[in-house]
């Protein structure tokens, strides 16, 4: 039986995730050796219980006690803690799908290179922060990295079989969120509750904050360079409201291969899972005589300046991608907290950038996991920082 674990399984991607094993065969079909998650106890150990999981991990050792409990008479040990996830990332496994969000993802993705086997990346804050260790850590260990988020499972599929040297422009598409219509005055009065109605996809706060600010894409462009060694002048954004284009690749013939698909996560998941071949899936089929149309249009960057930081980041290298994604955690805590406003967001990661690289804190010639937390941690308080002077304005 093929081994799988899930980090993240009680988030969005996990959900989904746990959903395609199950209509797989779940326990019969696979033998799952690890399942995590955060403060939801009651899905973790429901998971956990259904899918026989030999360990089921949260991440906050107060809550280990309760999950204990959901797990009286089950075979599933129970655990809790960043060390714990780690832990049971280094089990050796087949496949593993790193789901955690943000930064937390980054060590339990790399204790999984470290055995082998498949990763499936839907944590794109390990290649922001640290891709050059990422691939360095699947090359050294003959593992394989296969991308998840549906804009770069887009690109790979769409590269599938071209050679690299013939791929002349890659384009991300961006549904634009919910304020993609919202005048620049009203942005700066958007309230969380407002920015995480996403238009098109069902998925937690985090991640809606982010498509509303665009920090998202900002961040694919920054994966897509690390991901596919392409140059940051090679890679475009488009504003595709529909969100049924997920990505295009052009390449130097004048051709433009399009990858489309419902919005449903569980069309890069279900590649990822039966890569390198493919299986039905539960996605609804498109009929593209209903869709009618297919709108296009570049962004505005004065409404969405996390592009161009991204950009900026790209062309600096180094550790900029770790500083960029602490910042931006910090500055998105904050907005969902009320403690700043919308647009502040991209003027605080702005401010900490700066700050870095006035030292030699982000200029690196080689990667490794202490000095991607170290910047981490320094990037956070810079963040902090900066967030209690915008704060002591108002």
């Amino acid at each position: 039986m093929r081994r799988i674990s899930v980090f993240g399984a009680t988030g969005s991607i996990g959900v989904n995730t746990v959903d395609l094993l199950r209509r797989q065969g779940g326990a019969e079909t696979f033998d799952v050796v690890a399942l995590s998650g955060g403060r939801n106890i009651a899905l973790l150990a429901e998971q956990a219980r259904e899918l026989r999981a030999d360990i089921a991990v949260t991440a906050f050792p107060e809550l280990l006690a309760e999950l204990r409990a959901a797990l009286a008479g089950s075979d599933t040990l129970a655990a809790a803690g960043p060390a714990a996830i780690a832990e049971a990332a280094a089990r050796p496994s087949d496949w593993t799908m790193s789901a955690i969000v943000g930064a937390a993802g980054l060590a339990p993705g790399l204790a999984a290179l470290g055995r082998g086997g498949t990763l499936a990346l839907a944590n794109k804050e390990s290649m922001v922060a640290a891709g050059p260790l990422m691939l360095t850590e699947a090359a050294r260990n003959k593992a394989r990295i296969l991308p998840v988020d549906s804009e770069h499972s887009a690109i790979f599929q769409a590269m599938n079989g071209e050679e690299k040297r013939v791929v002349e422009r890659i384009i991300l598409t961006a549904s634009g969120g919910p304020f993609r219509d919202w005048p620049l005055e009203k942005l700066r009065d958007a309230t969380p509750a407002e920015a995480v109605r996403h238009p098109n996809w069902n998925m937690g706060a985090r991640i809606s904050v982010d498509s509303a600010s665009m920090f998202n894409k900002a961040m694919e462009l920054i994966e897509t360079k690390e991901f596919f060694g392409v140059p940051p002048e090679q890679i475009e954004v488009l504003v595709h409201p529909q969100s049924i284009v997920h990505s295009l690749v052009g390449f130097v013939d004048g051709a433009l291969l399009a990858h489309l698909g419902p919005p449903d996560m569980r069309g890069a998941i279900g590649y990822a899972l039966n890569w390198p071949r493919r299986s039905p899936g539960p996605l609804e089929r498109l009929d593209l005589g209903a869709v009618g149309r297919l709108d296009f249009s570049p962004p505005d960057e004065r409404r969405f300046p996390a592009l161009a930081l991204a950009r900026a980041v790209m062309r600096a290298g180094g550790l900029n991608g770790a500083a960029f994604n602490a910042a931006k955690e910090v500055a998105l805590d904050g907005f969902l907290a009320g403690k700043i406003g919308f647009l502040d967001m991209a003027g605080i990661v702005e401010t900490v950038l700066e700050k870095m690289n006035s030292g030699d804190d982000l200029k690196i010639t080689t990667f490794d996991l202490d000095r991607v937390l170290e910047v981490d941690r320094l990037a956070r308080q810079a963040g902090k920082d900066a967030m209690a002077r915008v704060k002591n304005r108002f």
